[in-house]
């Protein structure tokens, strides 16, 4: 099964212990996701909503590519694939 490194933003050290990069294996976006919250359960309400979604705020690229203009998340991945969670900011 391919191993994908993962990258997450610094709001989210307090979570994983100061672990800003982590790796998850899987034949799609959907098993390296289900894999890395069963591993780090403690991120999975900061990054999913409910339903299994992205939450609003939180974006998500894969080899660069925003998930959100896939078609889904159960599309292939490769060994040495990266996912990068970056969370938006806003305000005025």
């Amino acid at each position: 099964m391919p191993s994908v490194t993962i990258a997450l933003p610094a709001l989210l050290e307090p979570v994983t212990g100061g672990v800003r990069e982590l790796s998850a294996s899987g034949e799609t976006l959907r098993d390296v996701f289900g894999n890395l919250v069963r591993r780090e359960p403690r991120l999975k309400p900061h990054l999913f909503d409910e339903s299994g979604r992205l939450r609003e705020h939180v974006l998500c690229f894969h080899n660069g590519v925003n998930t959100r203009w896939l078609d889904g998340w159960d599309g292939p991945v490769a060994e040495g694939d990266t996912v990068l969670f970056m969370q938006a900011v806003s305000g005025g």
